[in-house]
């Protein structure tokens, strides 16, 4: 028999339909029974009286255990007071599975035994809206940068070579050689963007640092634009108007589970429109020391330093002219002043801190070997990366945006950890 989806049931009101899910929760209220359905695409009400179903129905209704596996048929009735807006009224009920003592019960569970479950975890009403949302920013990141002419042309998560330095990476044997889990695309962006000239990569990264704060996971997902011919302004452009635009994607169709079951504030995120404000590195540094943070001018912020940036302003903020030697040996100097790059990274409002870092990268030929050996990084090893400044280089540029980071900041999570699947932390590897 043909079954119904949960999503689909404004289309049937009046009809009697199938549909196939799992038990989310039952009650009772005297003489009639609830059970709400959940099957992946939404959560429905459904209710029976006695003379509804047959006696062996009506009790299995009464007895049935949270997450049991089970077929049911009824009529499709409209109302707002109900989940989602509509209610079926049954009039057959046929177990598949049943479930019995399942471990994640509506009390109180504390983050490491959730995390345990995260196999479970994931199908609770929270877990559910914030991988909805994480699908629909990556399904807005792709229409925005497909309708622009962008190609995605994915890079290896193997790689012989490190692109921001060895101490974060991870390494692994490669039949007898040394190889990395990649912590970003971008060199390879590189070589496809001089073929294609828009592109960009998206797929997982790797960081190797020992981290435990809130922002930072072991395996996170990146996508990563590059263009050939753009300048740092040309790639803030680019950053601003596909934020916006991703975040609207979310937000329009989130928006009731936003507010209803994750509490999001939603003012929050419709002030995220062109243009962000922006700042000199100079500037930001300056502005910390007005709100009285200790910061040593030349360095790189931290995720306190970024909080207390971003809570400066109502809307995304761009800091830009990272000093150079904090910055990976590919970032372009300033011709107007090579103690400064033309870098930049994005800090979400609210705190949220860094969802996107990039700039313009170095196109000459002999600054790049020049960095390249100031790093101490091997210069056999980059040969083909050179190779693109031997053969018709140009000024090109691009940026990461870090998809949990963007996730959590949609979604007003604590931490990065609920923002993807099944989280890769410092000292988790399971399940």
């Amino acid at each position: 028999m043909k079954h119904t989806f949960v999503s689909d049931l404004a289309a049937h009101v009046g009809e009697t339909v199938t549909l196939r899910g799992w038990v989310f929760n039952t009650r009772s209220s005297g003489k009639i029974r609830f059970l709400i359905l959940r099957d992946g695409t939404g959560f429905v009400q459904t209710v029976a009286g006695k003379t509804d179903l047959t006696e062996k129905e009506f009790e299995l209704l009464g007895e049935i255990g949270q997450e049991s596996s089970v077929e049911v048929t009824g009529t499709v009735r409209a109302d707002r007071r109900a989940p989602g807006g509509y209610e079926i009224t049954l009039s057959g009920l046929k177990p598949i599975s049943l479930a019995d003592d399942y471990p994640i019960t509506p009390k109180e569970h504390g983050t490491t035994f959730l995390l345990d479950m995260r196999h479970l975890w994931l199908r609770s009403r929270k877990q559910h809206v914030v991988m909805k949302v994480r699908h629909h920013a990556i399904a807005a990141i792709r229409d925005f940068l497909n309708d622009r002419g962008f190609y995605c042309l994915d890079t290896p998560i193997f790689t012989p070579n490190a692109c921001e330095g060895t101490s974060t990476l991870f390494e692994t044997d490669y039949f007898g050689d040394k190889a990395f889990l990649s912590q970003s695309g971008q060199l390879y962006n590189e070589a496809t963007a001089a073929a294609f000239g828009r592109v960009y990569c998206f797929g997982p990264t790797f960081r190797a640092e020992k981290s435990k704060t809130r922002r930072h996971l072991t395996e996170f997902w990146m996508v990563e634009p590059e263009v050939a011919f753009a300048t740092l302004e040309d790639i803030m452009e680019l950053a601003e108007e596909m934020v916006e635009y991703v975040v609207g994607r979310c937000v329009e169709i989130c928006e009731k589970e936003l507010i209803d079951i994750l509490e999001r504030d939603i003012k929050k995120l419709e002030t995220v429109k062109r243009p962000f404000a922006r700042l000199h590195y100079d500037e930001a540094v300056a502005l910390l020391e007005k709100k009285g943070v200790s910061f040593e001018k030349g360095g790189d912020f931290g995720g306190g330093d970024e909080t207390v940036l971003s809570e400066s302003f109502d809307k995304p903020l761009f800091v830009h002219h990272f000093p150079t030697a904090v910055k990976a040996f590919y970032m372009q100097p300033d011709p107007q002043d090579a103690d400064y790059c033309l870098s930049v990274d994005l800090l979400a409002s609210e705190g949220y801190g860094e969802i996107i870092g990039g700039g313009q990268r170095i196109h000459d030929l002999e600054l790049l070997e020049k960095r390249i050996r100031e790093d101490n990084l091997p210069l056999d090893a980059f040969q083909w990366y050179l190779d693109l400044r031997r053969f018709g280089s140009v000024p090109h540029s691009g940026f990461g945006l870090g998809l949990e980071r963007f996730v959590g900041f949609v979604c007003g999570l604590k931490h990065l950890r609920e923002a993807i699947p099944f989280p890769r932390l410092l000292n988790r590897l399971n399940p």
